[in-house]
This record gives C-alpha cells, sequence and structure tokens, in this order.
C-alpha cells in the first residue's frame, strides 16, 4: 500500500498538478478573462491591508524562488562555487525560517482582517477562504519541517529532494525511488505544495501570472500622447 502512495503522490501527481495548473491557467485566461484579478479588497477596508499584503508576498514570492533554485540547482552547480552541502543545508534552514515567519504573520493578518471585518467576510467566498488556508497549511508544515531539518545537517535529505524534483522535471525514472526514507512531514509538505498548483488556476491566485507578465512593461514602446 505505502509503495503504491509513494507511487501516485510522487511519481504521478506531480504531473497532474502541473497539468492542470498550466491548462487551467490557460483556458480560464482564454474563457474567463472577466475573472482573471485579484479581487482586491482594499475599498472595503484598508487596516491592516498593507502591512499584511506586504509581509505575505515578500514571504510568499521570495520562498517560491528559493524552493525552486533550491531543488532545481544540482549539487555539481553549487560544489563548483565552494558552496558545499552542509552550508547549503544551514542556508535553506536560516533563510525558510526567515521568510517563513514574514509569510506566516503577514497571512494571519490577511487572514483576520478577512474575517473579523463584516464586509469583507460577506464578499469572501469559498475559494477565497480555501486558497487563505490551504497556503497557510503549506506555510505551517513548511515552518514545521524546518525543526526536523536541524537533526538532519549533513544535507543528506535535501539532496534526496533535489533529486526527486530533478528527476520530476526532466522526464527521469526513478523519482520516487529517489525519496527513500525522507521524513514525513517533507512528503506532507510537497503533497500540499504540489496541491496548490491544482488549486490555483480555480482561485484569485490566477493573478499571479500578470505579475509576472507586467516586466513587459519595461520594453513597452513608448505612449504617444499628441497635443491638440
Amino acid at each position: 500500500m505505502k509503495a503504491t502512495l509513494d507511487l501516485f503522490f510522487f511519481g504521478v501527481y506531480p504531473y497532474i498538478a502541473l497539468t492542470v495548473f498550466f491548462t487551467g491557467s490557460l483556458l480560464r485566461f482564454e474563457r474567463e478573462q472577466y475573472t482573471w484579478k485579484s479581487d482586491s479588497s482594499q475599498l472595503l477596508r484598508q487596516g491592516s491591508l498593507r502591512w499584511g499584503s506586504n509581509l505575505f508576498h515578500i514571504g510568499i514570492i521570495s520562498l517560491f524562488f528559493t524552493h525552486l533554485v533550491g531543488l532545481l540547482t544540482p549539487p555539481a552547480v553549487y560544489h563548483a562555487f565552494g558552496v558545499t552541502t552542509q552550508f547549503k543545508q544551514l542556508m535553506a534552514i536560516v533563510v525558510g525560517a526567515i521568510l517563513g515567519v514574514v509569510c506566516l504573520i503577514g497571512l494571519l493578518l490577511l487572514i483576520h482582517r478577512r474575517w473579523s471585518e463584516i464586509r469583507l467576510a460577506h464578499n469572501s467566498n469559498l475559494s477565497d477562504w480555501v486558497t487563505l488556508l490551504w497556503i497557510l497549511l503549506v506555510l505551517v508544515v513548511g515552518i514545521a519541517s524546518i525543526f526536523t531539518s536541524v537533526h538532519h545537517t549533513d544535507g543528506a535529505v535535501m539532496v534526496q529532494l533535489g533529486e526527486w524534483a530533478q528527476r520530476i522535471v526532466t522526464f527521469r525514472s526513478g523519482a520516487v525511488g529517489a525519496l527513500e526514507g525522507v521524513p514525513v512531514v517533507y512528503r506532507l509538505h510537497m503533497v500540499l505544495g504540489m496541491t496548490l498548483f491544482v488549486i490555483f488556476p480555480f482561485t484569485r491566485l490566477v493573478h499571479v501570472w500578470s505579475g509576472f507578465a507586467s516586466v513587459s512593461y519595461l520594453v513597452r514602446a513608448w505612449q504617444l500622447v499628441r497635443p491638440r
């Protein structure tokens, strides 16, 4: 039974999550562009929005890219720059803890704001709460995994997680086997994180794509304004 679950969640589910993530986002942009927005609640009540939003976005964006780089960088690459596996593990613990706490504080401020303000609560739909609470769950389990990481300072587990991710994105076999012996807390964090990609196209999270697309404004032609 365990082998079957491992095969599904760490060998098949990653591709299901990525397929839903990309295909769902594309279909929503194609068919429901009027729903492609962040649904800002600033007009209803500002309150702790600035602090909560800034801390949350700084934390979660930084966590996304540090996870991306950390998992997809082969050991040979950072070894070539003189970075040992143990030092990379230490940096992952310290940076992950700081960014996780920053993101958690911001997220809790946003949840409290949405829950305590009656107008916001009435204007919040199911997808809003699913998004906030699921991110909270992913974040809490991720922070909890740090306490396990301090007992694996040799970086062996980190290398295993990286090997799994690299095999998944390069469509190589052996991804499931790379996780042999990895503690449950990491596995749970991975499944919860992949599920976040599954719900992504059906929530306000799709506005993240627009954030990346806004970089195009840096190279866009100047707008010409002609006087009458």
